[in-house]
């Protein structure tokens, strides 16, 4: 369900990551090098992508939610939530669920390259295409097949079912109709086009307290290319605070693991 990269040194607290639409953990392989050595980095893995491939995608947000609460709900220590694109979705839903059910909340929930959940896709619906024209839109509208993927047919079917899934579960979202209280922060790309960086502040709406946005050079994957930078950030946002009794005798040695 998640990959954990172990805090480095005594383990106070975790960031829990949501991949973008077709990604899993892999995409978060190399953040916990760039964060404090005391944060444990938890990235979903959820059916139908990379470990999980052959497993029957999930095909909403609600869904995606559902799977990810019990592994909050069960966490004893101070967390964030990072979503990228899609992800941000699931973040910013799984945040809102946290609150609703009377959970730890988030001490901090960063979203990155999405536009605010209140606000409609402007392009018509494509997850009902046949396999040849979804393909050309998805390419058009957001590349988001690699180019190897592309050129391996075989792998190609393999991953289509989970894009097909994800692009609807981002068609047939309704935005619930509530603010999280947790802090807000906000990324994007100084380049993307969907969202564009003037759609940012919008995600005032889904908040109670004033967010933050910060603009990074690149399109819509900026998360890959200005990783040092984003995570910089995090870090910065999220002070350490004092660490339990409890934990300052836990040391984290355990290797990479899937739970």
């Amino acid at each position: 369900m998640a990959v954990r990269q172990p805090a480095r040194g005594v383990l106070r607290r975790r960031l829990f990551c949501f991949p973008y639409g077709g990604g899993g953990a892999a995409a978060f392989r190399h953040w916990q090098k760039g964060l404090a050595d005391d944060i444990e980095v938890v990235a979903m893995q959820l059916p139908g992508r990379e470990t999980r491939l052959r497993e029957a995608p999930l095909s909403s947000i609600t869904a995606m939610v559902d799977a990810c609460l019990p592994l909050l709900e069960d966490n004893e220590l101070p967390c964030a939530l990072f979503g990228h694109s899609l992800g941000a979705l699931v973040a910013f839903e799984t945040a809102l669920a946290l609150e609703c059910r009377g959970a730890r909340p988030p001490a901090h929930v960063f979203v990155s390259a999405r536009r605010p959940p209140d606000e409609r896709e402007a392009h018509s619906p494509i997850a009902g295409f046949d396999d040849a024209r979804f393909i050309a839109e998805l390419q058009a509208r957001h590349a988001a097949i690699p180019a190897a993927v592309m050129r391996e047919p075989e792998l190609l079917a393999l991953f289509l079912p989970t894009l097909r899934a994800d692009i609807g579960a981002f068609e047939n979202y309704v935005c619930t109709p509530r603010q999280l209280a947790s802090p807000l922060h906000v990324f994007g790309g100084t380049a993307d086009r969907n969202p564009r960086p003037e759609q940012l502040p919008g995600w005032q709406r889904m908040a109670l307290q004033p967010i933050r946005v910060r603009l990074f050079d690149g399109d819509h994957f900026f998360m890959a290319s200005q990783r040092v930078a984003l995570l910089a950030d995090i870090d910065a946002a999220w002070p350490a605070g004092p660490a339990p009794a409890a934990q300052r005798r836990r040391m984290s040695g355990r290797a990479v693991e899937e739970v």
